[in-house]
């Protein structure tokens, strides 16, 4: 064997091992394979075909549940939970998003004892505004007249802002890890990593440049995009449901049956079946609260420059790794 073709062999083995370390760490679309199969799913014709029979199939499962319920609110709700549901389903199984998904949350539980530092920056000041609106009786009056499918609109609403929001400033917050890519940085993010040996062979090539490769586009550049939207949605997530809880057991001790029905106007109280002291109306009331908490904290991740450092923080170290070793992975592939 020449050492020529030793080489090759060598520089082979190394893409296939980083291929198999992409596929472990939730960047699926690094890999050649993987994006050819998800560019084939995003054809216009499998796209078209099942966006049809979810919107035909929902419309007709909303319809029924508006028919049955009397509430007309029902049937968007149930429509847009269903396509919702359809293109996440979609996105795990034909979009080869299922490893990006599991990576994201294992990642965020795996850092579940860091949110005790977002816990004391971000929950006061959430819950001395949530606690104010909560002993609002203009609030307990709207949320608890308000019809179940207007309720699960409003949650929907909530939701689809943060989403939206977050698609629109995550990318800039991929964009600032490749500003300043050096062989320094290409060095310190392979290391450890199946390609340690090949980048200290390129950057010490002089004819090699493995730092031109490391501006991220494309489908790579949303995988990264969509690893750091599971874990600030995970987080938040999180934080919400402890508003939620905090609600929960503030309205049980603090809002008495007559102060309840003053400011729903209702006739009497209907307690959730197992929780003698918890009313529908204070579980509506802190649905809507809680999901507004939602909103609002996913906009403080990303805007406030204390919350941003809290939540990226912990990732921007992995962010960095997947720049350095597509750099070097793409300047390997080109020889």
């Amino acid at each position: 064997m020449t050492q020529k073709t030793q080489g090759i062999d060598e520089t082979a083995a190394a893409l296939a091992a980083t291929d198999g370390w992409f596929l472990r760490h939730g960047l699926t679309y690094f890999v050649p394979e993987q994006r050819a199969a998800v560019r084939r799913a995003l054809r216009p014709r499998r796209t078209v075909t099942m966006g049809t029979a979810v919107v035909v199939g929902g419309a007709a499962a909303g319809v029924a549940l508006a028919w049955l319920s009397g509430d007309a609110g029902a049937a968007p709700a149930l429509l847009l939970t269903l396509a919702a549901l359809a293109a996440l389903v979609y996105g795990v199984t034909a979009l080869r998003a299922g490893r990006i998904l599991a990576w994201a949350l294992e990642r965020t539980a795996g850092s579940a004892r860091r949110l005790l530092p977002m816990v004391t920056r971000a929950l006061p000041l959430l819950l001395l505004f949530v606690t104010f609106l909560f002993i609002s009786a203009d609030v307990w009056q709207m949320a608890a007249n308000m019809p179940i499918g207007a309720m699960w609109l409003v949650v929907l609403l909530f939701v689809a802002t943060a989403l939206l929001f977050l698609v629109i400033r995550l990318p800039e917050e991929v964009d600032r890890v490749d500003d300043d890519v050096d062989d320094d940085f290409l060095l310190r993010a392979c290391r450890g990593t199946p390609l340690e040996g090949s980048c200290a062979a390129l950057v010490a090539d002089p004819d090699a440049d493995p730092a031109s490769y490391a501006t991220i586009t494309g489908y790579e550049r949303w995988n990264l995009v969509l690893s750091l939207l599971v874990i600030n949605l995970a987080q938040v997530l999180m934080l919400s449901i402890g508003v939620f809880i905090f609600l929960l057991v503030f309205g049980s001790l603090a809002m008495a049956d007559g102060v309840q029905l003053a400011w729903t106007q209702h006739a009497a109280l209907h307690s959730v079946p197992g929780l003698p002291n918890v009313s529908t109306d204070l579980v509506r009331v802190s649905v809507f609260l809680s999901s507004f908490s939602l909103l609002y904290l996913t906009v403080s991740t990303v805007t406030d420059d204390t919350f941003r450092a809290q939540f990226f923080g912990s990732v921007t170290r992995e962010l960095e790794r997947a720049v350095g070793m597509r750099a070097v992975y793409l300047a390997l592939r080109t020889r």
